[in-house]
This record gives structure tokens, sequence and C-alpha cells, in this order.
């Protein structure tokens, strides 16, 4: 099927995450994305883990992209960017704040040369705000954000969320303000998302819970705060399992299920209400049933009943799960590494699934395509590329 998004040509000057997973989704969608890196590339081509010497993280969000490697410090180097702007529908970068500028790529430069453009900008923090300096790293949102210490345990330290959740976020917040700057009728469009504020408004209730009553939310570890039971549970081999009954004609099925109707007649627990009072008595009382057989057992006569349900998964374990592995997983040709597997977007347009089988580019690994595209003739690429202007493979 012919893909909604081609004909559009993305200029990605960014790097790390936010970006580079911005402008995967749109590559996938069928644009065309060019990766501009400097001569040294991406700095997360140079993190662990690697196989065959390629990184797993960089693998992770640039397939389908064409990587133009260049010194943008040249004026050579510049006047090539120039030439892609002037076939360019949308612009990414994440440059700390002056650095676009000395390049020659900042929104005045960009936009004299096609006012139709789309600029997005992703930042850590508004500028000129009190923490325009302070460098955004993930863990330094996830603290600033309150979701440290809104997840775990009462008596725990703060718990970090061990992928960076918040630049995923952000570049699908970025995605979403991209593609609105092709239906605006405001030109020069020039947006720009922040990672902090991303991290708060995707927060979503928590910050309003305690916005609208004052009050922080309990650190619940894997329980709700205002639904009982709604939680996991160990089974016999150490196992955990989610018990969710959210409402009280679940809670009805799960006593029906665990053989225990007078749980459902018991006045300390017949509302939902009720059993957020009696917590601890009823989860005591069932973590002693659930204790004594296997997951799989709890979860097939959980199931039965319709109670929701479902196992607490080891990473190793999704990737064995056949829904996983039959809709979400993929695999790509990549010229060193062979067969790699790759995730689909999450979504589906008329019954196909989302996703680009070009394999995450080589450092330059385009550079002279794309420089015969703009016009340049093979002899002035030798000389580009023997100059240090452009790199390829």
């Amino acid at each position: 099927m012919n893909k909604p998004l081609e004909g559009l040509r993305v200029l990605d000057f960014s790097h790390t995450l936010a970006g580079p997973f911005a402008t995967m989704i749109l590559s996938d969608l069928g644009a065309d994305v060019i990766k501009i890196e400097s001569l040294t590339g991406d700095e997360t081509r140079e993190w662990a883990p690697f196989i065959n010497g390629i990184s797993v993280y960089y693998l992770s969000i640039n397939r389908g992209k064409r990587s133009l490697a260049i010194d943008l410090k040249a004026e050579e180097g510049r006047e090539i960017i120039y030439r892609l702007v002037e076939k360019s529908h949308i612009v990414f970068e994440n440059y700390r704040p002056g650095v676009r500028e000395k390049l020659g790529v900042d929104p005045d430069k960009l936009f004299s040369i096609n006012k139709n453009l789309v600029y997005v900008s992703i930042k850590g923090f508004k500028p000129n705000s009190i923490y325009e300096e302070l460098p955004a790293y993930d863990i330094v949102i996830q603290g600033l954000s309150g979701l440290m210490l809104s997840t775990g345990f009462e008596d725990q330290p703060p718990i970090r969320i061990p992928f960076a959740l918040f630049d995923v976020f952000t570049g699908m917040m970025a995605v979403i303000y991209a593609l609105t700057g092709l239906y605006s009728s405001v030109k020069p469009y020039y947006a720009e998302v922040y990672l902090f504020d991303t991290a708060v408004f995707s927060m979503c209730y928590l910050p309003l819970i305690y916005l609208l009553t004052n009050r922080k939310p309990m650190r619940m570890g894997h329980a709700h705060p205002s639904i009982v039971p709604y939680q996991a549970f160990k089974d016999s081999d150490n196992k955990w399992f989610i018990v969710a009954a959210a409402n009280d004609r679940f809670y009805q099925k799960l006593c029906e299920a665990i053989g225990r109707r007078d749980l459902a007649e018991d006045s300390r627990f017949k509302t939902n209400p009720d059993r957020v009072r009696n917590r601890d008595i009823l989860v005591k009382i069932l973590e002693e049933i659930f204790v004594e057989k296997p997951r799989e057992y709890w979860l097939n006569i959980l199931r039965k009943n319709q109670v929701p349900s479902a196992p607490v998964y080891e990473l190793d374990e999704v990737f064995r799960d056949p829904y996983v592995l039959g809709e979400i997983v993929f695999e790509l040709k990549h010229p060193r590494l062979g067969s790699i597997k790759q995730l689909a977007q999450p979504g589906m347009i008329n019954n196909n699934r989302m996703y680009s089988t070009r394999h995450p580019p080589e450092l330059g690994e385009n550079t002279v395509e794309i420089l015969r595209e703009l016009g340049y003739s093979d002899s002035e690429i030798e000389s580009l590329i023997n100059r240090n202007i452009v790199k390829t493979v």
C-alpha cells in the first residue's frame, strides 16, 4: 500500500532519543527522512550494548532513514543543507542553546530559504526560563516531574523508570506539532516542544489530584489508591500476576472464581469504598489464597470467569508471547547484521501495520545518492569527500 506520508521530506538534525524517535515514526509512515550527522556521527552510535560493533540503542530508533554525514561548520557543507531545505517540508533539531545559530541552521536562516518549512525544536526546558541551562537528562526530568516519588512504596527511595519514557512522549508530541504545521495557515511555522513540560503534562491525572485536592497521591507500588483489588499477587512459584477487579461486578466474579462467595457477601468488602477502607484485610486474605497454586491455574479460572487478569512478565516472557511475536515484532535486513528484529508501530492504517523495512543507516551511507539528487556531479562529490566536507561509508 502507499503510505500516508510518501512525498514528504524531513531533515533530521536531532540526536539521542526524542528527536530520532519522532522522525522514525514519520519514516514508518512513508516520509523520506534524511538524518543529518556530523562526520563523527550521532553519539548514540557509540552507546552500548553492541552487536557486531553496532549500537542496539541506535538500531532501535533510526530505521527508515537516510544518513548524510556532513561538516556544518564548513560553508560548503551549509550550502548542501540549504539546497536540501529548498526541497524539504519539516526540520527537526534539538541543539543546545546557540549551536544552531553557529551552524547556520537556525529558524530565521532556514525560513529565509523556504518560508513554508515546518521547523520543530525539541528542548529540555523553555528558553529564558530558570531551567534553560540545566541539561535535560532522563533522570533529571524524571526527578523534577515527581514521577520518581509517585511510584514504588512509601518507605522506598526514589524509583527510576528504566527507560527514557519522557523522551518517547516528547517525540510523540513533536510528531503532532510537526504534522499540525503542514496544515497550518500560519507561516512561518516554528514549534518548540519541551521534555519537562511534556513530563508533567503526560502524568495527566496524578498532578491534577494534587492541584485540585491539595493532596499528594500515596505511593502504592503495584496497587491502586482507590480501587481494591487492583494489583499484583504472587503465586506458589513466586511468579506475579495481575488481578484488576475494577468495579463491584468484577469483584463478584472474582469471588466466584476463587470459590469464596463469602467474601462477596462480607459487609467489609461489599462495595469498592468498603474494600478500600479494609484494603489490608482483604489483600491479606487474597494473598494467602493465591500463594497456594501456580499462576497459570489462577489465570485460567480468572479468565473463564471474565475477571481482568494477566501475568506480570519478565522482558524475555514478553517476547515469547504469541500476540507480541505475531503483531508487534518484525524483521528487516541489515547489510552487516543480516536479519534484525524491530518493533512495529502500535496501530494499523487500512489493516496494515506501519513500519519501514529500510535498515538503520551506516554513517554517511546515503551521502553520495543525496548529493546526486541535489545535482552534484561525481567529480564535485569526490572533491567534497576528499576535503572532509562530507563523509561516505
